[in-house]
């Protein structure tokens, strides 16, 4: 035998992602716990199951949980702890084995922007991510709500290095996109480069006689955004 110490006891605290208790059509209360993985984990199923006596032991109510994995590989964490006197598991969803067309079928777009992290079925990403930009626009209601849904659309492109995607995809309905606010936003500029790179193109238009083409070549930027500040400048 090997002595180990016997003082065992420290201070956890854990935060998880989503916490909610549900009443569902059922009737049935319980607590849900849902947490979002983008990396795999091997030890995640220790955590979940600690999360799960500490959550039915101050709850007192049966506890649901799901781990949503993020990451573009399949996950190989273990699922399952199966002892001698201690049997737990937990449903390990991964993202990136669902197909896209089931969230761009949604009429949600916090549901619609989670095809980003689909699997495109073999379509061009391009294409696929074209569509997902278009479905966002057709169901968000307010300007604020779709520049913060094309915000949470660029993260999401970074888990699968599909900025450049994304990009060409923004440029390419530019013009479905009116507002010239929405058309800065979706290329991925702050405030500041927008501001700066308008001032460019003012510039260029009022003092050099070039083509729209020539001008947004120079000044790094799109046909489109260039003939939108001419407007601006010939409509004052």
């Amino acid at each position: 035998m090997e002595e180990l110490p016997d003082d065992i006891q420290h201070t956890k605290e854990r935060k998880p992602d989503v916490l909610k208790k549900v009443t569902d059509i059922k009737g049935d209360t319980f607590v849900l716990q849902i947490e979002f993985q983008v990396r795999d984990e091997p030890k995640m199923v220790y955590r979940m199951a600690e999360y799960f006596i500490m959550l039915e032991r101050k709850y007192e109510l049966p506890v649901k949980q799901f781990v949503i994995f993020l990451g573009a590989d399949n996950p190989k964490m273990p699922t399952e702890l199966d002892r001698e006197r201690l049997k737990f598991s937990y449903p390990l969803v991964s993202l990136s084995t669902l197909d896209y067309h089931i969230f761009l079928n949604s009429d949600k777009p916090e549901e619609i922007i989670l095809g980003t992290l689909a699997n495109f079925a073999g379509e061009n990403p391009e294409n696929a991510l074209k569509q997902i930009l278009v479905r966002v626009k057709e169901t968000t209601k307010g300007d604020f709500s779709l520049n913060r849904y094309f915000n949470q659309l660029r993260v999401l492109a970074q888990l699968r290095n599909l900025e450049l995607n994304l990009k060409n995809a923004m440029d390419s309905i530019a013009e479905y996109i009116k507002e010239e606010r929405d058309v800065l936003f979706l290329r991925g500029l702050d405030k500041g480069e927008a501001k700066a790179e308008e001032r460019i193109v003012r510039n260029l238009l009022s003092k050099m006689s070039l083509t729209f083409e020539q001008i947004a070549d120079i000044a790094g930027t799109t046909v489109d955004f260039v003939k939108s500040v001419h407007r601006q400048l010939t409509d004052k």
